[in-house]
């Protein structure tokens, strides 16, 4: 029986070995993406990279941050971990906006110098991930955080690279119910997959092996 076992162990830490390592080359912090998306913003991270040489990098934070926190600051953290020319993103869905109405949710987006900040239009990308974020549908506020990041990051990664006159193919289109359903089916695609692993194989198996 202990031999039945070992196979499925090693599948389970197949899975959570790159969660464990944050193994992601621009996601700095991840609090709020699941592996779907971080691997999206690879795939997207690395073409640009290459193409442009501009490194775009995610941070995610369920940091509580006070009214006027300076994200620049907070973002001074995370330099060892950038290579120049880079463009942070920031998602702080916790952090305060209003006092009074205790609005929470900023984005912030950082530059490595004022150049790379001609590249790119700050209101485009952040209404790319609000317009999903607060949009009216039947996903979780957690799904549509992730989808939100992943588009606003696909739009800062274009707005780079059309500044420069080159094209990217793992970008999203600025197309937000198109986004949801290709996430959605990768999500899907992922959960049907987990359940297959850990619920219905060992059943299966066990009925056979009786």
């Amino acid at each position: 029986m202990l031999d039945l076992f070992k196979p499925r162990k090693a599948i389970l830490l197949a899975f959570l070995l790159p969660l464990l390592l944050n193994a992601s080359p621009f996601v700095l912090k991840d609090d709020t993406l699941k592996p779907q998306a971080i691997e999206l913003i690879d795939k997207m991270g690395n073409e640009l990279l290459s193409k442009t040489g501009v490194n775009a990098y995610v941070l995610t934070t369920n940091e509580a941050f006070p009214l006027r926190f300076n994200l620049v600051e907070y973002a001074k953290k995370y330099e060892a971990q950038m290579n120049a020319p880079y463009v942070l993103y920031i998602f702080a869905p916790k952090a305060l906006i209003t006092q009074k109405s205790e609005i929470t949710g900023r984005v912030g987006i950082i530059p490595s110098s004022d150049e790379l900040k001609k590249l790119y239009d700050y209101s485009a990308i952040r209404d790319a991930g609000l317009d999903v974020i607060t949009v009216k549908d039947k996903n979780s506020i957690e799904d549509k955080q992730n989808i939100g990041v992943v588009q606003a990051y696909s739009e800062l990664a274009d707005n780079i690279a059309n500044a420069k006159d080159i094209e990217l193919s793992t970008t999203f289109p600025n197309d937000t119910q198109n986004v949801i359903t290709f996430l959605e089916v990768i999500v899907g695609t992922g959960l049907l997959l987990v359940t297959w692993i850990y619920l219905i194989r060992p059943i299966v198996m066990r009925r056979r092996d009786d």
